[in-house]
């Protein structure tokens, strides 16, 4: 089990691989993030949609979720935010369901961060298995029968099965990696190494797409 879960790792560690670079004011497509061939539909025409793709094993992951939080406390209210887990590898399936069945229940808020601190910080290999998760759930108010249902429900498997279409769609190879408007993708190796980098990039998209919407949008949006 230990030997599948670093073998996962590469995954998301292949995207921090790059060499840092300085960033510049003006960003290039093709070299700071790379177009999206078809765009993807996103779920608001009057929104920025901003798609955040995870894995809760992945290291980087946890890494960049403190600079997210501070992040999107400084987004304005044209910007929509969206996780995704991502399904890039059929050992993930167990933790992408944890954040669905999460999701689904209305409890991402009191489990997500601690989830992924009980994975990397206190080393917790019992959220590996179905039994651990629902042990981890009911510490968090959540009935085990309930997160037991939820977690083999069809609603949970239906969106299973979404997050391993998108994931192919959006053309991700490894995690974290944000799509901004279903047209554009970014991750850390494109941005010089840094996740710092990364969101000063979806920053300069956001604008970008901002800037492109109709002036009735944008005017009623201010």
């Amino acid at each position: 089990m230990i030997r599948h879960w670093l073998g996962n790792l590469a995954l998301c560690a292949a995207l921090l691989g790059g060499p840092v670079a300085a960033m510049a004011q003006e960003y290039d497509e093709g070299i700071d993030y790379q177009r999206i061939s078809p765009p993807q539909p996103t779920a608001s025409a009057d929104k920025v949609e901003v798609v955040e793709l995870f894995w809760y094993g992945c290291p980087h992951c946890h890494q960049l979720e403190p600079l997210l939080h501070e992040w999107l406390e400084k987004q304005p209210d044209h910007v929509e935010f969206v996780r995704l887990p991502a399904l890039l590898n059929p050992n993930w399936e167990l933790l992408t369901r944890a954040y669905i069945t999460a999701d689904l229940l209305g409890v991402v808020d009191e489990v997500h961060t601690d989830l992924f601190d009980r994975i990397h910080v206190k080393r917790d290999r019992s959220l590996h298995s179905e039994d651990g998760l629902a042990a981890f759930f009911a510490e968090h108010g959540v009935d085990e029968q309930k997160f037991r249902e939820t977690f083999h429900s069809f609603a949970t498997m239906t969106r299973v099965n979404q997050s391993k279409l998108m994931s192919r769609r959006y053309g991700v190879n490894g995690v974290p990696t944000i799509i901004v408007n279903g047209k554009y993708r970014a991750n850390a190796s494109m941005a010089g190494g840094t996740h710092e980098g990364m969101l000063r990039v979806v920053d300069h998209l956001i604008e970008k797409e901002y800037e492109a919407m109709s002036p009735a949008t944008a005017d009623a949006q201010q």
